[in-house]
């Protein structure tokens, strides 16, 4: 996927990669793949890195959190423009 990399300021200022809208209705219409409150477990790279994280619905779509070591390892901030693979693990036990 592609996308461009964006701040939401939730409990505290993140930066995240917003899903396409096709992608998010996808999850959207599995929600036996959420652990709850809608989040997705998942495997994502970004350039040379790779890590774990939830998928995070908002707004009817689903957001990529870019964790701050990720940030940092690819040089990451708001507006650039972000090629990613993202690989959904399913529910978590």
């Amino acid at each position: 996927m592609d996308g461009e990399v964006i701040e939401w300021r939730g409990p505290a200022p993140y930066l995240f990669l917003p899903l396409d809208p096709e992608d998010s209705d996808l999850l959207a219409a599995s929600p036996e793949l959420s652990y709850g409150w809608g989040c997705v477990a998942a495997e994502v790279t970004v350039g040379a890195t790779t890590f774990s994280t939830s998928l995070m619905p908002r707004q009817g779509d689903y957001l990529v959190p870019l964790k701050v070591v990720v940030q940092r390892a690819e040089r990451l901030g708001v507006g650039d423009r972000v090629r990613a693979r993202v690989r959904v693990r399913g529910r978590r036990s």
